[in-house]
């Protein structure tokens, strides 16, 4: 079972939401967003799972972003309704991230009628171990994402999900070309024989999170792949003319067009990869927010696949 980590931006609730219309993923893979703004996309995201019948995890006390402030404001209030309305569907598995009053907050979510064996429980700070350990002496969430390390191995047994931030997320698009092709991760081979029912990563997109966006000098394209020993490794496209951040177009065309030649052995056939040749072939430059999301819709569809082929055997 893979439980891909994003936060909720627009582009990659977009992903998520086309991935599922498309049906280019499937019980195999639990999409984990944490929210960081009250949007109509938001809202749309997790109906559309719920109109296909698609689980999705939605963390209901996020720690970066907005959401908590936008929800308050008046102007929101009709997404808010909706959305609460939405988390209602057994489709949407709420999901706390351990914080410093996670006890007074798991009480109140049974308080609501919502079970501790229904949750997803995200611990990465091992101050609040404890404090987990107190919450869930009765009853197991249903899933319970830890980092890969003993102390946490030793505190949790049940319905583990191993959680890694995958991503060699550099300062610059520019760094990129230094190690164009790099390991991304094995886990999906070894996480059964590790304990884990799971495995979840942050995509190519990374742990860290910032809501101020720049205008970039290099443009890159990470795409990730599986080696001849079905290891994923990740392949960096990076633009060539990158002195100053005039012709963000040009700058794709570069970047875009090394994957496609690339691919032309490689032969991935995602409709992410597909959409980005059709854009290199017609020499059309969708924005750097629809690649981030053509990108990441190919990693998930990438991984979809793997686990329905191992699924099968």
């Amino acid at each position: 079972m893979y439980f891909p980590y994003l936060r909720g931006r627009q582009f990659e609730l977009i992903a998520l939401r086309e991935l599922v219309e498309m049906s280019l993923i499937g019980e195999n893979v639990i999409p984990i967003v944490e929210p960081v703004k009250m949007s109509s996309t938001l809202v749309k995201t997790l109906s559309v799972f719920c109109e296909n019948d698609r689980r999705i995890a939605l963390i209901l006390n996020p720690q970066v972003g907005s959401f908590e402030l936008d929800k308050k404001e008046e102007k929101n209030g009709k997404n808010y309704d909706k959305f609460i309305e939405t988390t209602k569907s057994k489709c949407v598995i709420p999901t706390h991230l351990m914080v410093e009053d996670s006890s007074r907050i798991i009480s109140e979510w049974a308080h609501l009628g919502i079970n501790r064996a229904d949750e997803i429980i995200i611990c990465t700070d091992e101050d609040f171990l404890d404090t987990y350990s107190e919450c869930f002496t009765k009853e197991s969430p249903i899933y319970t994402l830890i980092p890969d390390e003993s102390e946490y191995r030793r505190e949790i047994h049940n319905k583990r999900v191993m959680l890694a931030d995958k991503f060699k997320k550099q300062s610059r698009n520019t760094d990129y070309a230094k190690k164009e092709d790099e390991p991304f991760s094995n886990d999906h081979l070894y996480y059964k024989a590790d304990g884990y029912v799971g495995f979840s990563d942050y995509s190519v997109i990374g742990h860290d999170y910032s809501d101020s966006g720049f205008a970039p000098y290099a443009v890159a394209i990470h795409i990730v792949y599986f080696d001849a020993n079905e290891k994923l490794r990740v392949k960096h496209f990076v633009s060539d003319t990158n002195d100053d951040i005039h012709d963000p177009a040009a700058k794709f065309s570069e970047a875009v067009g090394k994957l496609v030649m690339w691919n032309q052995t490689e032969k991935l056939k995602t409709y992410g990869i597909q959409q980005l040749t059709e854009m290199n072939n017609n020499e059309n430059y969708p924005g750097l927010g629809v690649v981030k999301k053509l990108s990441l819709m190919h990693h998930l569809e990438l991984m979809n696949n793997y686990l329905d082929r191992k699924k099968k055997q």
